[in-house]
Parts: structure tokens; sequence; C-alpha cells
């Protein structure tokens, strides 16, 4: 997660990212070009970083977890990184993301034009502390409900509620889906397994 940009014709070309590049690219021009890897914020194409082992451990932990409670009591559906969700001037992919049973998209050839009810983060080794925490508080202004922001080498889960309202939690915590993911719950531990 850093600001630069990059050429996505360069990309495209080579299938190799290039070097930041400055490139003027409307939202509309990001979602038609549907760029792998990349997220759009502020007219700016911002590459994602590179996923570790321990990230798809989480990653894959968290969504075994969260699926089979949602699955299990018909609250909506999760979706992994690469799914789009529109956030006013951007458009991210969380690495997970959880949209309730009422707010589910017809169109399914396309990304969410709203905010997911839940956002997961998994913080990579290149993330600045800076941009995590714009992230987090840019999904609670575009109407997500509740932002988890997992921290693997601490293992830590930072939930935001609101720009105000934030716990950090560890090991000896309970992780719990509040009223967003109604009767989830799990050991913080258990993510990091």
């Amino acid at each position: 997660m850093h600001n630069s940009q990059t050429n996505p014709e360069s990309i495209k070309e080579s299938g190799v990212q290039t070097p930041p590049t400055y490139t003027p690219m409307t939202m509309e021009e990001f979602l038609e070009n549907d760029l792998e890897g990349y997220e759009y914020v502020k007219g700016e194409l911002v590459p994602m970083a590179a996923a570790a082992i321990v990230h798809g451990e989480i990653g894959s932990n968290v969504h075994f977890l969260l699926a089979s409670h949602v699955r299990e009591n018909k609250l909506g559906r999760l979706y992994i990184v690469e799914t789009t969700f529109q956030l006013g001037d951007r458009v991210v992919k969380p690495d997970i993301g959880f949209v309730s049973t009422d707010r589910l998209s017809e169109d399914k050839l396309k990304g969410f034009s709203v905010a997911p009810d839940l956002a997961i983060e998994i913080v990579s080794p290149t993330d600045k502390q800076y941009d995590v925490t714009e992230k987090a508080l840019a999904y609670l202004k575009s109407g997500t409900r509740l932002v988890w922001v997992i921290e693997p080498v601490a293992k830590t889960v930072m939930v935001y509620r609101s720009e105000t309202d934030f716990t950090l939690l560890s090991c000896e915590n309970t992780l719990t889906g509040e009223d967003v993911v109604e009767g989830f719950t799990c050991p913080v531990a258990q993510l990091f397994e």
C-alpha cells in the first residue's frame, strides 16, 4: 500500500510491473481495465503488496472460520482479495470482505459499488502504519460497519468501529462479529495457528 502511480499499459503489455510512473486514470477506466494487483486511491494506482506465506495462512484461517458461520446462519457472503469495493474516490480490494444478505448485488459481473459491512486487512511487511490506518478509516467513512486489521508479527487484531471507537486484541482475547456478523466468535490465537 504505497502512493505511487504505475503505467497500466506497461503492465498489460509485459505482464511485469514496471517502476511507478504517473498515469492519469479515472475510476471508470480502472474498473473497465480490471488491473489485477492494484487498488485505485484518489486518482492513483496503488500496487498491492505481494502476499507472504504467513499472510496466506492467516487469510485462509479467517476465511475458514468466518465462512462456515456466515453460511450456516445465512448472513450473507464473503469475498476474497481481487473483489473490488468502491469507497468514494477509492476502489479497494480487502483481503476478505463480508456483505450482508440484504446488501448483495444482483450484478455479479462487476465489483461492488458499496463498501463491505466487514473489511478484513492483513498487514504485509511492506505496509506503512499510516496507510493501513488511513485505509481502515476510509472503509468506515464509506459505510463499512466493522474493520479488522490483522497484524501477523505482533499477532494482534485492531478492531475499528469508528474513528474514535477501536480496540486492540491480542491472542488472549476473543474476536467477535459484534452486530455485523452476529454470533461469530473465535479466539484471536486461532487466526495465527
